[in-house]
């Protein structure tokens, strides 16, 4: 008898157990009766349930990660670019996504690949390769992460909440013509500035000679015109001497004249014996 009351009470601690389930922070749950849906809003906490009959599906409610392998498309102008992306994800529907992956992350995320594959595809084609280089990821993100969540939140249950392009690479033929092209578009812009930089250093040039000419002209100018004064005056000097002394003005030349025409001390010179320039040699005597 012991035993049957023994056996009992471990059936009743068995399907006790089994009634109770915990659903643990950062997880959803629904419930499963024969394979049916019976219900889905379980928060985190502790439930109960019908032992054996009934089954418990715990999902994972953070938000998970689909990082994929880098996929070509091409743009409006047929020129193919190799885009690397990922997107962030969450369970929106417990119900609809058991029914559409069974509950496995894996298959949600294998499927869930394509659509937003498809998504990029059609921004990729309608949009041209400058267009792309020139910025225009943000703006392709946030459709491509519209049109994914409407279509994910209705097959799979799934809510998108980002879709992130990490790199655009050009492949190896279309990255050297982009480069080519950059490089020719450098050149000429470099050579456009340094043409003007030679046109405005010859204005510069020919600005500054013209200045130091009018500056010359003008020094030029005005040294004749001071030397012209200084002429005046010491013809005027001249003259007044002459006039108060002549004989004392033309000896003064005189002497002049000796100095100048004996200054290095080996001047020979040949002169009459009545030329003017002796004559006060003669009169030194009488004088």
């Amino acid at each position: 008898m012991k035993i049957v009351w023994t056996v009992i009470i471990v059936l009743l601690v068995l399907l006790g157990l089994n009634s109770a389930f915990v659903v643990r922070e950062g997880q959803s749950a629904l419930l499963l009766q024969f394979g049916r849906i019976v219900q889905t809003d379980y928060t985190p906490g502790l439930h109960f349930k019908a032992p054996l009959i009934q089954q418990v599906m715990r999902f994972d409610s953070r938000i998970q990660g689909l990082d994929a392998p880098p996929e070509r498309y091409f743009t409006s102008e047929k020129k193919s670019v190799n885009v690397d992306f990922y997107v962030k994800w969450r369970i929106a529907d417990n119900a609809a996504y058991y029914r559409a992956t069974s509950g496995d992350a894996n298959q949600a995320a294998q499927r869930l690949s394509p659509v937003v594959k498809d998504a990029l595809r059609f921004e990729f084609n309608s949009r041209s390769l400058q267009d792309l280089i020139a910025g225009g990821r943000k703006d392709i993100t946030e459709r491509v992460r519209k049109q994914t969540d409407t279509a994910a939140r209705k097959n799979l249950g799934i809510a998108v909440v980002d879709v992130r392009i990490k790199r655009i690479d050009l492949p190896e033929e279309v990255s050297e013509s982009v480069y080519k092209r950059m490089r020719a578009e450098r050149l000429q812009l470099a050579n456009e500035l340094r043409y003007t930089g030679q046109e405005q250093a010859e204005k510069i040039r020919a600005d500054a000679d013209r200045q130091g000419q009018v500056l010359r002209a003008d020094a030029e100018r005005d040294a004749a015109a001071v030397r012209g004064q200084g002429d005046a005056q010491a013809a005027a000097i001249y003259a007044g001497a002459y006039g108060q002394d002549p004989e004392f003005f033309a000896f003064y030349r005189s002497l002049s004249a000796y100095k100048t025409g004996f200054a290095d001390g080996h001047g020979t010179l040949v002169l009459k014996p009545d030329s003017q320039l002796l004559r006060y040699f003669e009169d030194s005597a009488k004088r």
